[in-house]
């Protein structure tokens, strides 16, 4: 595929980090428009998103030198540049970081976690959904090799040394079926927000969601890293997005009408 979006001189911009912009860019607009269809702050929203983003930017490039110290002390402009060191882990923590960077800003402000949970859902979805498309043309995190009339054969060497991806060998597009199970979920989501009875729906829908589908599409992927953490990792967002879904208001009643009864 296209690994290489420009070649401008001696710099290269590759197609994965432009698309990832673009995600993040599509994210923070998507973010504003649901933040004044669920009645938040547009501009706290926005800047609760920039927050999470730099937060998670940051917090992996950190990772990243203190993962690889003794590359960074020999060449630092190189690590915190373009480099093809990726491990694992990093992403994952980088995310947790972002989250509870974004968690903490929306206490600050005052503004209600899960509503504002409800309002990221369908950004993150259609963030996810880009970002797998940009994946997909540049070759990285690839599928297995596989005989199905879709599969994907990549050719180009620049793949091959950026990403490590093999060459001529036919392999599941994994990163389409990410894209296309998260803009199943985006359309699901904005269908269900006029519908959304309690905050915290949404968020939920798309972690119960999000579970099966990893679960689902792990044999295809060819770098898989701690299955047992992982699949653990599903189970737990599983349990957390069903606990989103428990019917608060009854409980709220349920409570009223009892101190209610209670009183003199």
């Amino acid at each position: 595929m296209h690994p290489r979006l420009l070649q401008l001189g001696h710099i290269a911009i590759p197609t994965y980090g432009a698309l990832t912009a673009l995600c993040l860019v599509a994210a923070l607009a998507a973010a504003v428009y649901f933040a004044r269809r669920l009645s938040l702050d547009p501009n706290k929203v926005w800047t609760l998103c920039l927050t999470s983003i730099l937060t998670t930017l940051v917090g992996a490039r950190l990772l990243l030198v203190l993962a690889h110290f003794s590359a960074f002390r020999q060449h630092p402009f190189w690590i915190l540049g373009l480099t093809t060191a990726h491990d694992w882990w990093i992403a994952p923590v980088s995310v947790v970081l972002g989250i509870a960077a974004g968690a903490l800003y929306a206490l600050a402000e005052g503004l209600p976690l899960l509503r504002v949970a409800d309002c990221l859902a369908p950004a993150v979805t259609l963030a996810f959904a880009i970002n797998r498309i940009g994946a997909f043309i540049a070759g990285l995190d690839f599928g297995t090799p596989a005989s199905v009339p879709w599969s994907i054969t990549y050719t180009s060497r620049i793949a091959a040394l950026w990403y490590h991806t093999p060459l001529g060998i036919p392999l599941h597009p994994v990163q389409l079926y990410d894209a296309a199970a998260s803009l199943i979920a985006l359309g699901l989501l904005v269908k269900g927000l006029s519908r959304r009875r309690q905050d915290g729906e949404l968020a939920g829908f798309v972690l119960v969601l999000f579970g099966p589908a990893s679960s689902w599409l792990r044999p295809y992927r060819a770098d898989q890293h701690a299955p047992i953490l992982s699949l653990i990792l599903d189970i737990v967002l599983v349990i957390a997005g069903a606990a989103l879904w428990l019917d608060r208001r009854n409980k709220a009643r349920s409570y009223t009408s009892t101190d209610d009864s209670s009183a003199p």
